[in-house]
C-alpha cells in the first residue's frame, strides 16, 4: 500500500464512529478496485461499502438481448457486441439458445469486439453483409459509440442501442422508501464525461454526502474519508476526489457527440424497471443506421418484462444495493462465473463476479446486510 493510501486509511481510523455508516459506490470499476485491493477488510467494521447499479451488462433489459439474438438467428446479420454481453442469460426454455454465446453455438454469426471502431472496420471488410453493432453501456461507453456519427458510416452498418445514463438509477434509489445508504461515491469515469456537477443533486436534493472518486486505493479512500467527515459533521456537499481527471463541466466534445447522436428517453433497466429519461435512443437523423428501424421487432410483449431475473436469482436486489452478492441464494451454488444464472455473475463490472474473483465463495463471508 502506498504512503498516500496509508495516510487516508489512518485518517479514517482516527474518526469516532458511533453508528454504522453505509456508503454506496455506483461504479462497477469502483467495486472491482475496492474488492480486489481488499479495502473492505482494512476499514473499521462500522463502515459498510455497498455495491450499486453501476454494471451496464447487469441492467441491460431482456428484450434488447432477445432482439440481438433473433437478429443474428433469424435475419442472419453479422452481430457484433462487447464481449461481456455474449454470456448474459435470459429467460427462455432450455430447448432454445439463452444467450448470445448459445446462439453463436447454434450457428449465428456473433462476434465480440473491443471498440466501436472495430464495428466500422468489420462493416468495411464485409460490404456484402448486414452488420449490426449491439451497443450497451453507460455514458463512458456511449460517447465513443456516438462519435461514430462524426464521420460517414458504411451503409451496411446499423446499431442496436441499449445505452443508459447513470444518475437516474441513483435518483430512483434515493427517492425510494427503502434507500439503504447514507452517502455516495459517484462514478469517476462518468464524471469525466458529464462533469462532476451532475452529481450535485445528491447533497442538494437529498442532503446526502457525495464524493467523486477515481479507481486507485488512494482516490477511493479519500472519497470514503470525505463521506465519513461530512456525515459526522452533519453537512453535505459534493467533493471531487478525482479532480485531476474529472474536470469542471466534463468533456464538452464527448457531450456534443452524445447530443448529436442520441435523444434521451424513458428506458427499462433489468432488475429495476422503467426509469424516466434514463436511456439513449438514436436520433431520427440517424434512422438509416438504427437496427430497430431497419429490421423486424422480435421483442413481443411477453419479452418486455420489467425487473425480471431468472428464477431464484437475486441480481435485482444486488443491483439496487438491498443485499450483498453472496447473500443471493444461488451465489456459488447454482451460479458461478463458469455457469452464470444471473447477469451480475457475468461481467467484470458485475458485483457477484467481482466478489467471486476477490475470493468470496460463500454467504458466511458476506458483510452485514445493508438493509
Amino acid at each position: 500500500m502506498s504512503a498516500e493510501a496509508r495516510h487516508w486509511l489512518d485518517l479514517i481510523h482516527r474518526l469516532t464512529l458511533n453508528r454504522s455508516i453505509k456508503i454506496m459506490n455506483v461504479c462497477g470499476g469502483h467495486e472491482r478496485s475496492l474488492s480486489l485491493a481488499g479495502l473492505r477488510t482494512l476499514l473499521p467494521r462500522k463502515i459498510e461499502i455497498i455495491p450499486g447499479p453501476g454494471c451496464p451488462v447487469c441492467i441491460c433489459p431482456e428484450e434488447d438481448l432477445y432482439q440481438a439474438m433473433r437478429l443474428a438467428l433469424d435475419e442472419q446479420v453479422l452481430l457484433l457486441a462487447f464481449g461481456d454481453m455474449l454470456r448474459v442469460p435470459i429467460n427462455l426454455p432450455r430447448s432454445q439458445p439463452r444467450s448470445l454465446d448459445a446462439a453463436r453455438a447454434a450457428g449465428a454469426d456473433i462476434r465480440p469486439i473491443a471498440s466501436p471502431m472495430d464495428a466500422v472496420a468489420i462493416a468495411k471488410e464485409h460490404p456484402e453483409r448486414e452488420i449490426v453493432f449491439f451497443a450497451a453501456g453507460f455514458e463512458t461507453t456511449m460517447a465513443p459509440v456516438a462519435a461514430l456519427f462524426g464521420e460517414s458510416l458504411p451503409d451496411n452498418l446499423s446499431l442496436l442501442i441499449s445505452g443508459r445514463l447513470t444518475w437516474p438509477a441513483v435518483a430512483m434509489l434515493l427517492e425510494s422508501e427503502r434507500c439503504a445508504f447514507d452517502a455516495l461515491i459517484a462514478p469517476g469515469h462518468v464524471a469525466t464525461i458529464m462533469g462532476p456537477e451532475e452529481w450535485q443533486f445528491v447533497p442538494k436534493r437529498h442532503a446526502l454526502p457525495a464524493a467523486v472518486a477515481g479507481f486507485t486505493p488512494e482516490s477511493l479512500l479519500a472519497a470514503i474519508y470525505s463521506c465519513l467527515r461530512q456525515t459526522l459533521e452533519g453537512r453535505s456537499f459534493l467533493d471531487n476526489c478525482y479532480a485531476e481527471v474529472a474536470l469542471p463541466d466534463g468533456n464538452p466534445t464527448a457531450q456534443r457527440f452524445l447530443k448529436n447522436a442520441f435523444d434521451v428517453v424513458d428506458a427499462n433497466w433489468r432488475g429495476i424497471g422503467t426509469l424516466p429519461r434514463s436511456g439513449f435512443k438514436l436520433r431520427e437523423t440517424h434512422a438509416s443506421h438504427d437496427a430497430r428501424d431497419r429490421f423486424p421487432d422480435h421483442t413481443s410483449e411477453p419479452r418486455r418484462r420489467a425487473e425480471e431475473m431468472p428464477p431464484g436469482c437475486a441480481c435485482a436486489k444486488v443491483v439496487m444495493g438491498q443485499i450483498y452478492p453472496s447473500q443471493c441464494p444461488l451465489y456459488g451454488r447454482g451460479c458461478t462465473p463458469k455457469n452464470p444464472v444471473g447477469p451480475c455473475m457475468v461481467s467484470d463490472e458485475g458485483a457477484c463476479r467481482i466478489w467471486w474473483a476477490s475470493g468470496v465463495r460463500s454467504q458466511k463471508e458476506a458483510p452485514t446486510c445493508p438493509q
